[in-house]
């Protein structure tokens, strides 16, 4: 008698086409999982989806889709239902900031920010969710950011409120389903070397920060997957970035703030 056929499972991944996102698809594979691949970029996803598939021998999909769009998790879990996938890790990566004054732009890009940052790892979660809970396993890694614990500052005004609620949100959605094999997890990097700060105007700045407070992408997503998978709730990955976390939130608000806020200034473009 033949033995049933069991599925691989999935990773859905956002954000997948650099950095941290392209760090976890490729830990994924390499723990052979099967991997479904978002971003805008879609000659940057083919050609990841296409080194996945040929290196680590799993099945790689992509799409190209602007999560900027209200629509997009719909179309993004419509286009796994149509495919015949089922997401057992959920990877909410896509993220950008915006370092101008909330003034200083208009209302149209602060709320496509928000889309994306807040309400697109919701739909997302909210998909996918039943299912893991009905299967009894399954995974959702929200990449956050060290910001969560700071005082806001000038410019990129709604990226430290985003990340405060991507932690809340996790946390609260852990204590949920952590019981029914379902683990939840807030990721909150520090400095980390990616394409991020390009695309935000701030790689010169970026480059004046010391070696040793940087960290890699595989070095985040490697600890992000390890400690999601024990179950922890909220991930602040490496040493340095672990103590100033745990400053953040030890030390009275009164003295936190004016430091942060003299941080945040270096990253501060003006309207």
């Amino acid at each position: 008698m033949n033995a049933p056929l069991t599925r691989r499972k999935l990773a859905l991944i956002t954000g997948a086409s650099s950095g941290i996102g392209s760090a976890f698809a490729r830990i994924a594979a390499a723990k052979g999982f099967d991997v479904a691949l978002v971003a805008r970029r879609e000659d940057r996803l083919q050609s990841l989806a296409r080194e996945i598939a040929e290196r680590f021998g799993v099945s790689a999909r992509f799409r190209s889709t602007d999560l900027c769009d209200p629509e997009a998790p719909n179309a993004i879990c419509n286009w796994m239902s149509a495919a015949g996938c089922q997401v057992d890790v959920l990877v909410n990566n896509a993220g950008y900031s915006i370092p101008q004054s909330f003034a200083g732009t208009t209302l149209t890009n602060q709320l496509n920010y928000l889309e994306l940052s807040v309400t697109g790892p919701v739909s997302l979660s909210h998909h996918v969710l039943p299912g893991m809970v009905e299967r009894g396993w399954g995974r959702i890694i929200n990449i956050s950011s060290i910001t969560a614990f700071s005082s806001g500052g000038k410019g990129h005004t709604l990226y430290p409120a985003s990340k405060s609620f991507i932690v809340k949100f996790s946390q609260s959605l852990n204590a949920e389903v952590a019981s029914k094999g379902v683990y939840v997890t807030a990721v909150c990097p520090g400095f980390v070397d990616t394409e991020f700060q390009q695309a935000n105007n701030m790689a010169d700045k970026m480059s004046s920060t010391p070696t040793f407070l940087k960290q890699t992408a595989d070095e985040v997503a490697d600890e992000a997957w390890r400690r999601n998978d024990r179950g922890v709730e909220v991930v602040v990955p490496g040493f340095l970035p672990k103590l100033a976390a745990a400053s953040l939130k030890l030390v009275p608000e009164q003295i936190v703030t004016p430091i942060t806020r003299a941080a945040a200034e270096k990253y501060y473009v003006g309207d």
